[in-house]
């Protein structure tokens, strides 16, 4: 018999183009809950606990933003890409 295991995206961010392509297929569907969500993979990916202290946040409250559910504020989002050695962008849509 195949044990299957629930499918976790975290696990599969182990480099920095991976989770760069991660974030940026994201991004594209303009959806802040899925934008949230995948942060919050890419957070599991390096750790909560390290990228919670290095945001200056609670574990539980990042786990809460970044979930499905989540709506992070812009303060805790920037505060999360810089412990990821992240930062947000801005250029034209593309046509």
């Amino acid at each position: 018999m195949t044990k299957l295991r629930p499918f976790d995206a975290a696990s599969y961010l182990t480099t920095e183009e991976h989770i760069l392509h991660y974030l940026e297929a994201a991004l594209e569907g303009n959806d802040p809950k899925h934008i949230a969500s995948a942060l919050g993979d890419v957070a599991r990916s390096k750790g909560m606990s390290e990228i919670a202290r290095k945001a200056g946040l609670g574990r539980q409250a990042l786990y809460n933003a970044l979930s499905e559910n989540g709506n992070p504020t812009l303060e805790t989002l920037t505060a999360v890409l810089d412990a990821l050695g992240l930062q947000l962008t801005v250029q034209p849509k593309a046509a």
